[in-house]
């Protein structure tokens, strides 16, 4: 399957778009605007896009709301392009047909329970016909694929992934900021990021069978560095969301004591930067093909720590908090990176002649 030009455009683009709809989605919560547009899909019961009444409030978080689009019109650019790569029309009109069909059905439906003033039910059916279209699309095409399907993967994955986004977001406002949903909102937002960081990789990559290219010790303990990575991103998720940014200034946070999450928060972030050093310097003592984004991972990461630190001892100024929350993404699709470069195509060369025969 060739990637063309025009599939490396998009799959960047997508990249790039997760990433800044993290920085608009945390200018959302850290300018109080969450309940801007209190309704959804609609921005009030009566009108789709904010209104005088709304002020900056309403025009942020329809912004957010807006570049949700954006990330889905990217999303779907990619997956065509791959279907068009992997099997030309043939692959891409039953994608269009389950795509039309859905959205058809969907606005229908929605506008019916609209019309009888349901307008919550047909925002729940519209969001499960959505859905249920574009698995069964996925579902089919998978099944039809014989070449990259992990790219086909992946590209139905951030499509999948950006509609379920959408819902999340309504049911944050429709709850009026429950602090989990708006935190798993954030955390799922980032696992897009790194899914697209891993289509870029693998689009890159030469297909065929991988085998690992690194000593095993040095595989397992890249893995038990996801781990604790993700315990951080998970305290951090807690720690922000029991603090002073709730998204609007009369949602009130409580459960958690949120001096005490920011040093639990700290723990795991230090023992992920020691565990970073020790990954990029075995690296680059034993010519690892993780070196180069072992040394970025790195680099992000000193940096965000660097970060994390100033906005606790200022008061938590919300630039700083929302350069965090951008910071955290762009590590953990830069360790995506790591992880994916400890394998490689089975007839590829490795440094200095060494051979580490571990398939999979």
């Amino acid at each position: 399957m060739r990637i063309s030009p025009a599939l490396r455009f998009f799959a960047w683009l997508s990249f790039l778009a997760e990433v800044i709809i993290i920085g608009t989605g945390g200018a959302v919560r850290l300018t109080g605007s969450g309940l801007g547009c209190d309704q959804w899909p609609l921005c009030t019961p009566d009108s789709l896009v904010p209104t005088a009444a709304q002020g900056i409030h309403g025009i942020i978080e329809y912004g957010n709301r807006m570049m949700t689009g954006v990330v889905g019109i990217f999303a779907l650019a990619v997956l065509f392009l791959v279907l068009f790569a992997a099997g030309r029309m043939r692959a891409v009109a039953p994608a269009l047909i389950f795509a039309i069909g859905g959205v058809v059905v969907a606005i229908g439906a929605y506008a019916a329970l609209n019309a009888l003033g349901r307008s919550d039910v047909g925002s729940v059916v519209m969001s499960v016909v959505l859905l249920v279209a574009v698995l069964a699309g996925m579902a089919y095409s998978l099944a039809k694929t014989r070449v990259r399907r992990d790219l086909h993967v992946l590209a139905w994955v951030v499509l999948v992934g950006v509609m379920a986004q959408a819902v999340v977001g309504g049911s944050a406002v429709l709850t009026e900021l429950n602090p989990f949903i708006v935190g798993f909102h954030y955390a799922s937002s980032l696992a897009l990021v790194c899914v697209t960081a891993a289509f870029l990789v693998r689009m890159n990559a030469e297909p065929g069978d991988r085998a690992l290219a690194v000593p095993r010790g040095y595989a397992v303990l890249v893995h038990v560095t996801s781990l604790v990575l993700a315990v951080t991103i998970a305290f951090g998720v807690l720690t922000t969301g029991n603090g002073p940014h709730s998204g609007d200034r009369y949602v009130q946070r409580d459960g958690f004591d949120a001096t005490l999450l920011a040093h639990v928060h700290s723990w795991p972030g230090y023992a992920l930067l020691a565990l970073a050093l020790v990954i990029t310097a075995l690296a680059w003592i034993r010519r690892l093909p993780t070196r180069a984004w072992a040394t970025v991972f790195l680099a992000v990461l000193i940096v965000q720590i660097g970060v994390g630190v100033w906005q606790a001892n200022a008061a938590l100024p919300p630039l700083l908090v929302g350069i965090h929350m951008v910071l955290a993404a762009l590590s953990a699709a830069a360790y995506v990176a790591v992880v994916l470069r400890l394998k490689a195509p089975v007839a590829s060369r490795l440094p200095r002649g060494e051979h580490f025969p571990h398939a999979g």
